[in-house]
């Protein structure tokens, strides 16, 4: 079985805290994935999805007033970049999560994605 590192994707892309979700989802949009990371001062702080991005929308926000602090998942489940896929996987089943953040000596090398599992699974 495959590790996380052959299957993430190795461009992280980060917003600001301070960023509206606007911009935010311009990113995620302009790099056609489903999160970014939060980051400040380049300590990761959060986690924003799809799912939150749409919670805020949800709850009527506007997206150029909204701010990204106030909508991302603060409790960031991260794993090192030698997991095995299907660790990974479970994780992100019994957690609901689509994406996991990857870090290796503190710092994100990548995202891992349950597309990225899925894709693994079905070559297999």
């Amino acid at each position: 079985m495959a590790t996380v590192s052959q299957l993430m994707t190795r461009e992280v892309v980060t917003v600001d805290p301070a960023d509206t979700i606007g911009e935010a989802a311009e990113k995620m949009i302009d790099a056609k994935i489903g999160a970014v990371l939060v980051s400040d001062f380049g300590a990761i702080i959060g986690i924003l999805t799809e799912r939150d991005v749409l919670r805020a929308v949800a709850h009527r926000t506007h997206s150029s007033e909204a701010r990204v602090r106030q909508w991302m998942t603060r409790e960031v489940v991260t794993v090192p970049p030698s997991m095995d896929a299907d660790e990974a996987a479970r994780t992100m089943l019994e957690r609901n999560f689509r994406h996991l953040p990857v870090v290796d000596d503190g710092r994100p090398v990548g995202i891992v994605s349950m597309r990225d599992l899925a894709r693994e699974a079905v070559a297999d």
